[in-house]
Protein backbone atom coordinates (compact mmCIF):
# COMPACT_ATOMS: atom_id res chain seq x y z
CA UNK A 1 0.00 0.00 0.00
CA UNK A 2 1.51 3.33 -1.14
CA UNK A 3 1.79 5.91 1.84
CA UNK A 4 -0.24 8.66 2.31
CA UNK A 5 0.84 12.12 2.20
CA UNK A 6 -2.74 13.92 3.36
CA UNK A 7 -5.61 12.73 4.48
CA UNK A 8 -8.99 12.36 2.41
CA UNK A 9 -11.97 14.66 2.49
CA UNK A 10 -13.73 12.64 4.18
CA UNK A 11 -11.63 12.52 7.21
CA UNK A 12 -10.77 15.84 6.84
CA UNK A 13 -14.75 16.87 7.41
CA UNK A 14 -14.71 13.89 10.46
CA UNK A 15 -11.81 16.38 11.64
CA UNK A 16 -13.53 19.73 11.24
CA UNK A 17 -16.78 18.55 13.31
CA UNK A 18 -14.15 17.32 16.59
CA UNK A 19 -12.58 21.07 15.83
CA UNK A 20 -15.66 22.65 15.84
CA UNK A 21 -17.48 20.96 18.16
CA UNK A 22 -13.94 22.04 20.56
CA UNK A 23 -13.68 25.20 19.56
CA UNK A 24 -17.29 25.96 20.54
CA UNK A 25 -16.46 24.35 24.12
CA UNK A 26 -13.35 26.55 24.53
CA UNK A 27 -15.21 29.81 23.64
CA UNK A 28 -17.67 28.72 26.35
CA UNK A 29 -15.18 28.20 28.66
CA UNK A 30 -13.44 31.55 27.45
CA UNK A 31 -15.87 33.75 27.97
CA UNK A 32 -16.84 31.99 31.52
CA UNK A 33 -14.01 33.27 32.66
CA UNK A 34 -13.64 36.23 31.32
CA UNK A 35 -16.98 37.11 33.02
CA UNK A 36 -15.04 35.76 36.43
CA UNK A 37 -12.37 38.28 35.69
CA UNK A 38 -14.74 41.66 35.07
CA UNK A 39 -17.16 39.80 37.98
CA UNK A 40 -19.88 41.20 35.69
CA UNK A 41 -22.19 38.77 37.07
CA UNK A 42 -21.00 38.42 40.68
CA UNK A 43 -21.06 39.51 44.62
CA UNK A 44 -17.45 40.70 44.54
CA UNK A 45 -16.04 42.06 47.70
CA UNK A 46 -16.41 45.63 45.84
CA UNK A 47 -20.40 45.64 46.61
CA UNK A 48 -20.43 44.66 50.16
CA UNK A 49 -19.79 47.40 52.86
CA UNK A 50 -16.53 49.11 53.50
CA UNK A 51 -15.64 46.87 56.06
CA UNK A 52 -14.87 43.63 54.40
CA UNK A 53 -11.38 42.05 55.58
CA UNK A 54 -7.99 42.17 53.80
CA UNK A 55 -7.68 38.65 53.56
CA UNK A 56 -10.86 38.50 51.32
CA UNK A 57 -9.80 41.15 48.71
CA UNK A 58 -6.29 39.09 48.84
CA UNK A 59 -8.33 35.92 47.97
CA UNK A 60 -10.77 37.34 45.26
CA UNK A 61 -7.42 39.02 43.52
CA UNK A 62 -5.96 36.07 43.47
CA UNK A 63 -8.99 34.33 42.18
CA UNK A 64 -9.24 37.05 39.48
CA UNK A 65 -5.18 36.37 38.58
CA UNK A 66 -5.77 32.91 37.91
CA UNK A 67 -8.70 33.26 35.99
CA UNK A 68 -6.83 35.82 34.09
CA UNK A 69 -4.09 32.79 33.27
CA UNK A 70 -6.54 30.61 32.30
CA UNK A 71 -8.20 32.85 30.07
CA UNK A 72 -5.25 33.37 28.49
CA UNK A 73 -4.41 29.95 28.07
CA UNK A 74 -8.20 29.08 26.74
CA UNK A 75 -7.55 32.33 24.17
CA UNK A 76 -4.23 30.58 23.20
CA UNK A 77 -6.07 27.21 22.68
CA UNK A 78 -8.89 28.94 20.81
CA UNK A 79 -6.46 30.30 18.10
CA UNK A 80 -4.87 26.80 17.49
CA UNK A 81 -8.07 25.10 17.21
CA UNK A 82 -8.69 28.19 14.69
CA UNK A 83 -5.52 27.74 12.91
CA UNK A 84 -6.51 23.80 12.45
CA UNK A 85 -9.27 24.71 10.78
CA UNK A 86 -7.73 26.54 7.98
CA UNK A 87 -4.79 23.93 7.70
CA UNK A 88 -7.79 22.19 6.73
CA UNK A 89 -9.06 23.84 4.27
CA UNK A 90 -5.82 23.88 3.04
CA UNK A 91 -5.78 20.16 2.61
CA UNK A 92 -2.49 20.10 5.17
CA UNK A 93 -3.61 18.85 7.88
CA UNK A 94 -2.73 16.32 10.15
CA UNK A 95 0.89 16.65 8.76
CA UNK A 96 3.99 16.94 10.89
CA UNK A 97 5.43 20.31 10.07
CA UNK A 98 9.04 18.67 10.59
CA UNK A 99 8.85 14.60 9.34
CA UNK A 100 6.02 15.93 6.37
CA UNK A 101 4.72 12.63 7.22
CA UNK A 102 0.73 11.97 8.70
CA UNK A 103 0.22 12.56 12.32
CA UNK A 104 -1.97 9.55 13.36
CA UNK A 105 -5.19 9.56 13.86
CA UNK A 106 -5.20 8.58 17.50
CA UNK A 107 -2.77 11.87 18.18
CA UNK A 108 -5.50 14.15 16.08
CA UNK A 109 -8.42 13.06 18.18
CA UNK A 110 -6.69 13.70 21.76
CA UNK A 111 -4.63 16.85 20.11
CA UNK A 112 -6.62 18.14 17.12
CA UNK A 113 -4.22 21.19 16.57
CA UNK A 114 -1.32 19.22 16.59
CA UNK A 115 1.13 20.03 13.73
CA UNK A 116 4.08 17.50 15.20
CA UNK A 117 3.59 13.28 14.81
CA UNK A 118 4.77 11.56 18.14
CA UNK A 119 8.09 10.84 16.44
CA UNK A 120 8.64 14.62 16.26
CA UNK A 121 7.36 15.45 19.48
CA UNK A 122 9.94 12.76 21.38
CA UNK A 123 12.74 14.35 19.34
CA UNK A 124 12.18 17.69 20.97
Amino acid sequence: MAEKYRYSDAELVEFKELIQFKLEKAKEDYELLKSAITQSESNDTEDTSPTFKVLEEGASTLSKEEAGRLAQRQLKFIQHLQAALIRIENKTYGVCRETGKLISKERLRAVPHATLSMEAKSRQ
